[in-house]
């Protein structure tokens, strides 16, 4: 190997370096501002469900005066996509997949109790939510998502969830 060929390859490694160290800094950047779209989308979600309470006050007065099963049925389902969206603005700010499954419990117990669907429809949300028990039970990794992209511990693995044990599910 000549000399000229060993400056060409030393430069080429020096180069390598560069652009990793340029490529893992972009990707600290995107996550970061991924970051910050997520923390902006929850205050949004978040005045969304102040704003979205005041119908459902109302809604509650009305159950005195309609006396209705209907006036029940509309009262739930507001009630129930505010739970929703409560565990919704959760899981973006938790980044667990504690979150996640329990986002997608509440909303496959209200398709069955707000929906009006088929026995089989009934059938599948009940199998889904012993699913979702069975991989919470089971199959739950804690470790998922306990790092950022940089290697910093995820903001709910900063210290332990005793909140969240598997007692909470059994």
């Amino acid at each position: 190997m000549s000399m000229n060929n060993l400056v060409t390859v030393l430069y080429r490694l020096r180069l390598r370096s560069k652009e990793r160290r340029v490529t893992q800094i972009l990707r600290n950047q995107v996550a970061a501002l991924s970051s910050l779209l997520e923390v902006v989308l929850s205050i949004l979600v978040l005045i969304g469900l102040l704003i979205s309470t005041i119908p459902i006050a109302n809604e509650m007065f009305s159950l005195v005066s309609q006396n209705s099963t209907e006036a029940f049925q509309t009262f739930l389902g507001h009630a129930f996509n505010l739970v929703i969206g409560i565990e919704f603005i959760k899981m973006l700010a938790k980044h667990s997949p504690g979150s996640a499954l329990e986002v997608l419990l509440y909303a496959i117990a209200r398709s069955m109790i707000m929906g009006h669907g088929s026995s089989t429809e009934n059938l599948i949300s009940v199998l889904s939510i012993g699913v979702i028990f069975l991989i919470r039970k089971f199959a739950f990794v804690h470790s998922f998502g306990s790092s950022l992209p940089d290697g910093a511990p995820a903001p709910d693995m900063d210290k332990p969830n005793s909140h969240e044990s598997d007692e909470t599910f059994a």
